[in-house]
């Protein structure tokens, strides 16, 4: 049975891993959509036979290469300490949050590690077609890497396709098709994959644009920029469309996050879009610009549907058929109360109650009206259920917004790249390359949102933090908490550090021994495929 630990502990465990998580996922996004990337310059190589689209492919496959690396190894932690730091989390639900994890280091983990050693040192070693497959294949093992790390994610976002065992006191899965398919699972990864690509492209824009500035391998950065362009354009109109399905999603499944970002504290039909504004915890936000009956529309498709606040979600509004959080706490300790008197009917081997809790278990209207709000019974003030509203509004419009102004930058540099003047739009190219770390803030609001505006569950409806954590002491954590700091800083500045000086570098010569910095004039003239012929490489290049 899972009883609480001490508060400071809850506190710094969830610090260290928010720590964890948010320095893994400076790494992650950046080799999701670089891999990509580079997969379609060497697929234009391989197409074209130019040896400019060579050398283009091997300056970007370093730079994800330093990234890879570094990513690595800060995901290997962040896994460690399910078992570390909650520990109980991992028994509850181990059965169904392992399996997931086990696949990704299995099957997605190993084949990305396997084929990127064919794709950094066999060059000259494997045809040009076994090499491009390797490469392709390392951006797709990436990414399966990302579904099952995600689907885990979402299966505590949205809870399904299990079953709970009174025996053993844990969950187990009876679908795991159901986990895998889920809409929130499906939408986190496109979401999340698709931001991704955006900061790969802002990432490739950026330093292709510095290019331009100091009039270095303008052929070269030429090239890069327009595919970074293009690829971001599709990128970020994909993921505006992947964010709407995602607000809709959340809005369905987890009410009370989305009243958080919209600081809606009190329902109503046809409610208003707030633009901006200045939330709340506990009162209604003030100064705000809002587009009437919008967050109705978007939510629900109708302008005059009820969009439930904070306030109906703790209170309840039978009007709308909410029960309120007393009513859920009730039936979380009832759910538990009942877990409780198995296992004392089992300690004493009454097994009349054992058979008669055993098919009360198994009921499902049980489930439903009782052991659904299991987690709920773990708590005592219907306050903590509410997330810090003024941080996941505020994380919400600037992933939002960022998003939106990237879209903007990408196809402003495509437009002026298509035209044949991007050079002299300097001030862009400046823009640009200010713009590199606003990807990177706003996939790091995107998480904020993700997990501070779902506390305080670590299992949605489940399984609350204060029931989640190891029994350890919190010096421990707060040891280590420093420690990793200190750790993933040092990545952080080794992996920045090596990245610049790679690029100030510039691209590596070619195969012909050309100079790294400048192309010779045969490649500056086949810098646009359309020149270059169709000519393919030979197989032993």
């Amino acid at each position: 049975m899972i009883d609480f630990v001490d508060p400071a502990l809850i506190d710094w465990s969830r610090a260290q891993f928010a720590l964890t998580a948010m320095y893994h996922w400076l790494f992650v996004p950046l080799t999701l959509g670089l891999s990509f990337l580079v997969a379609f310059m060497e697929t234009m190589y391989f197409r074209t036979g130019d040896l400019a689209w060579k050398k283009t492919t091997q300056f970007w496959m370093i730079l994800f290469g330093v990234n890879f690396a570094i990513g690595v190894a800060t995901g290997i932690i962040l896994e460690f300490q399910f078992g570390t730091n909650w520990s109980n989390y991992s028994w509850f639900v181990g059965d169904i949050f392992g399996a997931p994890l086990a696949i990704e280091g299995i099957l997605a983990f190993f084949m990305e590690s396997t084929f990127v050693a064919v794709m950094f040192f066999g060059w000259n070693k494997v045809s040009p077609r076994a090499h491009l497959t390797a490469t392709w294949l390392v951006a797709i093992g990436a990414s399966l890497s990302a579904l099952w790390i995600l689907v885990a994610n979402a299966w505590m976002q949205y809870p399904v396709g299990m079953w709970f065992n009174p025996e053993t006191a844990r969950n187990e899965m009876t679908d795991f098709w159901a986990v895998l398919l889920s809409p929130v699972a499906l939408n986190k990864f496109l979401h999340t994959v698709l931001s991704g690509f955006v900061l790969a492209g802002m990432f490739v824009a950026g330093i292709s644009a510095w290019f331009l500035l100091k009039s270095r391998s303008v052929p070269f950065a030429l090239r890069s920029l327009r595919i970074a362009a293009v690829f971001g354009v599709v990128s970020s109109v994909l993921l505006i469309i992947s964010g709407d399905f995602s607000s809709r999603i959340i809005a369905r499944y987890q009410p009370m996050k989305f009243a958080a970002t919209e600081a809606l504290h009190d329902g109503r039909a046809g409610a208003p879009l707030t633009l901006i504004g200045i939330p709340s915890q506990d009162s209604a936000t003030r100064f705000t610009l809002e587009v009437p009956r919008l967050l109705s529309w978007m939510t629900f498709y109708d302008g005059d549907a009820f969009v439930p606040g904070i306030n109906d979600l703790l209170h309840g509004n039978p009007a709308q058929g909410l029960l309120s959080a007393e009513d859920k706490m009730e039936r979380g300790r009832a759910a538990r109360a009942a877990l409780r008197m198995f296992q004392k009917a089992r300690r004493e081997g009454d097994t009349v109650t054992l058979a008669r809790i055993r098919e009360r278990f198994a009921d499902p209207v049980f489930h439903e009206q009782t052991f659904r709000y299991f987690g709920y019974g773990f708590l005592n003030d219907v306050r903590s259920l509410v997330p810090n509203v003024p941080v996941t509004f505020w994380s919400f419009r600037i992933m939002v917004g960022l998003g939106f102004l990237m879209l903007a930058l990408f196809a402003a540099s495509w437009w002026f790249h298509a035209r044949g003047v991007l050079p002299s739009q300097r001030w862009l190219l400046r823009i640009l390359l200010w713009s590199i770390p606003l990807p990177y803030l706003a996939g790091q609001a995107g998480w904020i949102v993700a997990e501070m505006g779902r506390q305080p569950w670590a299992i949605q409806d489940y399984l609350p933090t204060v029931a989640a954590a190891s029994r350890i002491d919190a010096s421990s954590v707060q040891v280590t908490f420093w420690l990793f700091a200190v750790l993933f800083t040092v990545l952080l500045v080794a992996e920045v550090s090596i990245l610049v000086r790679q690029i100030r570098k510039g691209p590596e010569p070619s195969a012909s021994g050309q100079p790294s910095s400048e192309l010779s004039a045969s490649d500056a003239c086949s810098a646009e495929p359309s020149q270059s012929g169709n000519s393919k490489p030979d197989s032993h290049e």
